[in-house]
C-alpha cells in the first residue's frame, strides 16, 4: 500500500469505505467498524482544524516574502498575469457551473451537519477537541503583515526562519496529513454509505469530474489562443509542443517535478531562454488556474448539495482570495487544496465532512489540474516574452533542446 500513489490509495479507500458502510448498515455487529472510522475522522478532523492556521502561515508568509525579492518589473508582470488568469478562469468557471450544476444536482439533498443526521448516524466512541491557537482570519492577517514586512525590510534572518517553518509544515503535510488522508476519506465514505447518501455524492461528482476536465482543456486552448494573438504563432502548435509536459504532469501530479520538461517544451515554442528560465519555475509556484477551476467547481457542487445559496456576489470574494492562496500553495500533490482549506472554512462555511469530501474530490483529479496549471505557465511565458521585447524564435533555443 505504501508503494501506491496517493490517487490509487484514495480510490481503494473510497471503495472500502462504501463497502464497510453498506455492510455496517445491514449487519449491526459490523457497524462497529463505521464507529471506529468515525472516531478517527473526529480526531483527524480536529487535528486538521488545529493545523490549518499554521499551514496558512507556513505557506503564505514565505510566498509573499519571496515575491518581494525577485526581479522587480518582470516579477510584477508575471505575477500580475498569473493572478489575473486565476481570477478570470475562476469567474468563468463559476458562471458556467452555475448554469450546468443545477441541472443534475438536487439542491439540499445532503445535510452535512452531524446534528441533523443524528437519528441515523453513528456516534464516535470518544471525541478530543483541539482548539486552534488562533482563527483562520487571524492567520491570514498575520501572514500578509509578516510577508509584506519581510519583503519590505529585506529581513534575511526572518526570511530564513519562515522558510524553515514552512519546511516543517510541508513535512507535517507530506509525512502525517497526506498518509492519513486515505483512512480519513474511507471513514467519510463509510459514514455516507451507512447514512444512505453516498450514491447521490458519487453520481453528482462523476459528472462534475467530466465537466472539470472539459473546462481544463477549454482553458488551455483559450490561454494559448490569447498568447498567440498577442505574441504570434499558432495556438495549436503551441499546445502540441507543451503536450509532453502535460502528460508528465498527469503522471507526477506535481508542478515542481514537471519544471524541467515544461522548460524544454517552452524553449521549443520559441520563448527566450532567460524569460523561460525565470517565468516557468515562478509560475509553477504561483499560477494554478487548473486548481482554481477544480476548487471552484467542487466547492460549488458541495454547497448546492447542502442547500446553501451560491451567488456570484458571494463567490467572487472567495475567487479573489483563492487566487492569492494559490500563489502560496506548494507545488506538490494535493498542495493547492491543503492551502485553500482555510478560506473554504472561513469564507464558504465548510464543515469537517465537507472539507474531507473536497479533499477527496480534488486529489482524484489532481493529475489533470496540475497538467492544466503547467500548460498555462508556457502561455504566460509567451506573453512575458512579448512584453519584454522578444519574438518567439525556436531556432535560437536549438542548443538548449536535447531530444
Amino acid at each position: 500500500m505504501k508503494k501506491l500513489g496517493l490517487l490509487p490509495r484514495l480510490i481503494i479507500a473510497i471503495i472500502l469505505g462504501i463497502i464497510i458502510g453498506l455492510i455496517g448498515a445491514k449487519v449491526d455487529a459490523l457497524s462497529v467498524l463505521v464507529r471506529i472510522l468515525k472516531t478517527f475522522n473526529g480526531l483527524f478532523g480536529n487535528f486538521l482544524n488545529f493545523v490549518i492556521p499554521l499551514l496558512i502561515m507556513g505557506f503564505v508568509i514565505p510566498g509573499i516574502a519571496d515575491l518581494g525579492t525577485e526581479a522587480g518589473k518582470l516579477l510584477a508582470i508575471t505575477a500580475g498575469i498569473a493572478y489575473l488568469s486565476q481570477v478570470i478562469f475562476g469567474s468563468i468557471t463559476f458562471l458556467i457551473q452555475s448554469l450546468l450544476l443545477p441541472n443534475f444536482i438536487k439542491v439540499g439533498s445532503i445535510n452535512f451537519d452531524p446534528e441533523a443526521n443524528a437519528g441515523k448516524a453513528l456516534k464516535p466512541f470518544f471525541e478530543s477537541p483541539m482548539d486552534p491557537v488562533f482563527s483562520v482570519t487571524t492567520a491570514l492577517i498575520i501572514s500578509f503583515i509578516f510577508g509584506v514586512g519581510i519583503a519590505a525590510v529585506q529581513g534575511e534572518t526572518l526570511k530564513k526562519a519562515v522558510h524553515e517553518f514552512s519546511a516543517i509544515i510541508e513535512k507535517l503535510i507530506s509525512n502525517i496529513v497526506i498518509p492519513l488522508l486515505p483512512i480519513h476519506i474511507c471513514g467519510i465514505f463509510a459514514s455516507m454509505a451507512y447514512e444512505g447518501t453516498v450514491a447521490t455524492v458519487l453520481s453528482v461528482f462523476s459528472i462534475v469530474f467530466i465537466i472539470v476536465i472539459i473546462l481544463h482543456w477549454a482553458t488551455i486552448t483559450t490561454q494559448f489562443s490569447v498568447a498567440s494573438a498577442i505574441a504570434g504563432g499558432d495556438p495549436f502548435s503551441k499546445i502540441k509542443n507543451i503536450f509532453p509536459a502535460y502528460m508528465t504532469a498527469v503522471g507526477t501530479q506535481s508542478s515542481a517535478a514537471t519544471i524541467p520538461v515544461t522548460l524544454k517544451q517552452t524553449y521549443k515554442i520559441g520563448v527566450n531562454k532567460g524569460i523561460a528560465d525565470f517565468v516557468i519555475p515562478l509560475c509553477a509556484t504561483i499560477h494554478l488556474s487548473g486548481s482554481t477551476i477544480t476548487l471552484t467547481s467542487c466547492s460549488m457542487a458541495i454547497l448546492m448539495l447542502k442547500g446553501e445559496p451560491v451567488t456570484f456576489a458571494s463567490y467572487f470574494p472567495f475567487i479573489l482570495m483563492l487566487g492569492v492562496t494559490m500563489v502560496a500553495a506548494p507545488g506538490v500533490p494535493g498542495g493547492a487544496v491543503m492551502a485553500a482549506l482555510g478560506i473554504l472554512q472561513s469564507m464558504l462555511g465548510f464543515t469537517e465532512p465537507m472539507t474531507a469530501l473536497i479533499i477527496a474530490l480534488y486529489v482524484a483529479q489532481d493529475s489533470f489540474g496540475t497538467a492544466c496549471n503547467i500548460s498555462g505557465d508556457a502561455g504566460i511565458a509567451c506573453l512575458v516574452n512579448k512584453i519584454s521585447g522578444f519574438k518567439l524564435d525556436p531556432e535560437a533555443n536549438a542548443q538548449y533542446i536535447t531530444e
